[in-house]
């Protein structure tokens, strides 16, 4: 599978088979994640990969108690949908997060990417440089991640509703204070099939030069 495919083909799944994922597939992925570029190459990740299916059934407690939260929360600040067809896709996201949020403990595999809680703002005599969130550090790596992990067949999503609860994360887990979480990724073997998800067109979000310029050729990726 060449990498464009990969990229193209990537979805959220999450609904997974029994089938094992092998300890030497995670490692390929997390070979894959650590490859991934980091502001002044600082590579702030580590990794934790949960496999015990004690520590993933807790896991799975704590992260359905923070989706009960989330999800009445998130509902409450969607906008109103332009069409039905919108409202129609919605609902097959809200009911395919629900799912994993009730039997996340079904993938084999979990795993966290932490990182330390630091901040990447610099200072000059004019004052704080807003260089961005120090988290652009590691979701490269969350990507490279998901890919690799796409490329042999496995199906991923990533997640960070746990965080509501990432405290009692750290307490099973054994995390330090210091650590933060910054994505949760199952991964297991796909119940569903891999394709090219719907996403808004590219003519709807593309800008070129000056923001509002919009090109309306008719060979564009839409």
């Amino acid at each position: 599978m060449d990498a464009l495919e990969a990229i193209m083909t990537l979805r959220a799944i999450r609904r997974y088979t029994s089938e094992l994922v092998t300890d030497d597939e995670v490692l390929t992925c997390l070979a894959a994640a650590r490859q991934a570029p980091s502001g002044g190459n600082i590579q702030p990740w580590q990794f934790l990969v949960v496999r015990d299916g004690d520590l993933r059934r807790e896991l799975a407690s704590i992260y359905r108690r923070a989706y009960e939260r989330y999800e009445p929360a998130m509902l409450a600040a969607t906008p109103p949908f332009r069409d039905p067809a919108e409202a129609e896709r919605h609902s097959r996201t809200l009911a395919s997060a629900r799912y994993l949020a009730e039997h996340l403990d079904h993938a084999p595999v979990l795993v966290l990417f932490l990182m330390p809680n630091i901040s990447m703002t610099l200072y000059d005599a004019e004052g704080p440089l807003d260089v961005g969130t120090p988290y652009a550090s590691v979701y490269p790596a969350v990507q490279n991640f998901m890919l690799a992990a796409r490329a042999l067949g496995i199906g991923t999503t990533l997640t960070t509703v746990i965080r509501v609860y990432q405290d009692e994360v750290r307490a099973l887990l054994g995390i330090p204070e210091r650590y933060e979480i910054v994505a949760l990724v199952p991964m297991g073997r796909p119940r569903g099939k891999f394709g090219i998800a719907p996403r808004k067109p590219l003519s709807a979000v593309t800008h070129w030069d000056r923001f509002g310029n919009r090109r309306t050729e008719s060979n564009r990726r839409d």
